[in-house]
C-alpha cells in the first residue's frame, strides 16, 4: 500500500463529515448521499492505488443521469459544481489534518484525479443535456406538427362548410337579377345585384384557394396529365388580365421563347393557375406604367419560364419565406383591399398554391431579387422550372394519347412507290 493510500484513508472519517454537511443542502443528487459519497471515496482510493482515474466514470455516469429536470434547464452545470466542491473539501482537509509534506504529496496524486473527474463531469453532463434538449425539441416539433395539421384540418373543413352558403348566395342573386331582366326593369337593385355577385366572386376563389392549400398540404393535389402549350396558356393569361394591365398602364410583354410552341404533358388547368398567380403577385408589386416581361428558356429535360418585373422587389431575408401560406410581405396595414391593386391585399395564398402545383409536376420555382426598394424599384424575377414529359406519367392517359404521337409518326415515313 503506498504512502498516499495511506494517507487518503487517514483523512476519510473527517472527509465524509464535512462533505455530508456541504452537500446535504442539495446539488442535484440523490437521497443516499452517504452510500453515494463512499462509493466515490471507494473510487478515488482505487484510482489513487492504481494511478487510473478512469475508475471513477462509473459514479460520475450515475450522477449525470440523476440529474433532474430543473439542473438539464438551468444554464449553469450542476454536476461540475458538485465536483469542484468535493475537491475543495478535499484539498482544504489534507491541510488541516496533514502536515506539509504529506498534504503536497497527497494533493499532487489526487490533483490528476479531480482532473479527470471535472473532464469526465462536463462530457456526461453535456451529454445527458444533449438528450434532454433533442426530446424536448421533438416533443416540440411533434406539438406544432399536430397544430399545423389541426390547422389544414380547420382549413379545408371550414373552406367546405362556406361553399354551401355561398351557393345559396349565389343562387339567389341569381334568381333576382333574372326577375330584373325579365320586367325590363333598371332600377338601383341591378347594381346591388352586380356588387353582390362580384363580392361572392371573389369569395370563391378565396374558399378554392383555401381548399387547394388543404389538398397540397396533405400531399392530395392530383394532376390531369393533358398536351399542353405553353405559349397558348400564356395567351389565355395575357387575355384575362387584359383589363387590368389597361386600368394600370402596365407594359406586358410575352417573349417567343424556345420550346413554348412545343407538345408537353401538363395539367394545363392548374399550369394556368400557376401561371396567373405569379404573373398576379407581379402585377400587385410593380407599380402603375411599370413593365412585366414572361420569357424563357429550354434546357435539357426542362424548360424555364421567367417572369420578371420593375416592382418594388423582395427582402433578402423574406425570400426564403415568401412561398409559405399566409406569407405576406410589408405591412399589411398598409396594403389596399383590391385584389390587383398596387401593393394590393390577399390570404397570401397564391405564391404557396403556385410552389405546391410546381413541385406536383417535379418541377421548382424560386426568386430572385436584390431587395426591397419603394424608389429604386429593383423589381424580382420568378423561375419555373417545369420537366419536359413526352407523354402522360399515367399509362391509360398515354394510351388515350398515343395517336398523337402515332400520326405525327406516321407522316414522317416515307411510301413505297415501286408498284
Amino acid at each position: 500500500m503506498t504512502n498516499e493510500l495511506v494517507l487518503l484513508q487517514t483523512i476519510r472519517p473527517i472527509w465524509t463529515q464535512r462533505v455530508l454537511q456541504s452537500m446535504a443542502r442539495g446539488a442535484g443528487l440523490r437521497d443516499d448521499l452517504r452510500d453515494q459519497m463512499d462509493q466515490f471515496f471507494n473510487l478515488l482510493e482505487e484510482s489513487v492505488n492504481t494511478g487510473d482515474p478512469a475508475w471513477l466514470d462509473t459514479i460520475i455516469d450515475i450522477w449525470a443521469t440523476s440529474l433532474t429536470q430543473t439542473d438539464l434547464e438551468g444554464k449553469t452545470s450542476n454536476l461540475t459544481r458538485v465536483m469542484g466542491e468535493l475537491m475543495i473539501n478535499t484539498f482544504e482537509i489534507c491541510r488541516e489534518t496533514l502536515d506539509d509534506s504529506q498534504s503536497m504529496a497527497l494533493i499532487s496524486v489526487l490533483m490528476p484525479c479531480f482532473s479527470h473527474v471535472f473532464e469526465k463531469a462536463a462530457q456526461a453532463e453535456m451529454k445527458v443535456k444533449i438528450a434532454f434538449l433533442s426530446n424536448e425539441l421533438s416533443e416540440v416539433r411533434q406539438s406544432l406538427e399536430k397544430l399545423d395539421r389541426s390547422k389544414s384540418d380547420f382549413i379545408s373543413v371550414a373552406a367546405h362548410e362556406l361553399r354551401t352558403p355561398l351557393t345559396l348566395i349565389e343562387g339567389y342573386a341569381a334568381m333576382l337579377r333574372e326577375a330584373l331582366e325579365a320586367r325590363s326593369i333598371s332600377s338601383p337593385e341591378g347594381a346591388l345585384i352586380t356588387g353582390i355577385h362580384n363580392g361572392t366572386r371573389r369569395l370563391r376563389t378565396i374558399i378554392n384557394d383555401m381548399i387547394d392549400v388543404s389538398l397540397i398540404d396533405n400531399n392530395m393535389l392530383s394532376l390531369n396529365y393533358q398536351p399542353v402549350w405553353l405559349n397558348r396558356l400564356l395567351a389565355v393569361l395575357v387575355g384575362e388580365v387584359q383589363a387590368t394591365i389597361k386600368e394600370r398602364r402596365l407594359d406586358l410583354n410575352v417573349a417567343n421563347f424556345e420550346g413554348s410552341g412545343e407538345l408537353l404533358y401538363g395539367d394545363p388547368e392548374r399550369l394556368l393557375q400557376l401561371f396567373r398567380n405569379v404573373l398576379t403577385n407581379a402585377i400587385k408589386f410593380t407599380p402603375d406604367g411599370g413593365k412585366i416581361q414572361i420569357n424563357g428558356r429550354k434546357l435539357p429535360g426542362f424548360i424555364e419560364v421567367i417572369f420578371h418585373d420593375s416592382g418594388i422587389g423582395i427582402d433578402q431575408e423574406d425570400q426564403a419565406t415568401i412561398f409559405d401560406k399566409f406569407s405576406r410581405l410589408g405591412d399589411s396595414a398598409l396594403h389596399s383591399s383590391g385584389n390587383t391593386k398596387f401593393k394590393g391585399g390577399g390570404p397570401g395564398l397564391g405564391l404557396h398554391i403556385a410552389k405546391g402545383i410546381v413541385e406536383a409536376h417535379n418541377g421548382a420555382i424560386w426568386v430572385e431579387s436584390p431587395g426591397y426598394d419603394e424608389t429604386a424599384l429593383p423589381g424580382s424575377i420568378f423561375h419555373i422550372l417545369l420537366p419536359v414529359y413526352q407523354e402522360p406519367p399515367d399509362q391509360k392517359m398515354a394510351r388515350l394519347f398515343a395517336p398523337l404521337h402515332t400520326s405525327s409518326n406516321e407522316r414522317r415515313v416515307p411510301t413505297n412507290e415501286s408498284d
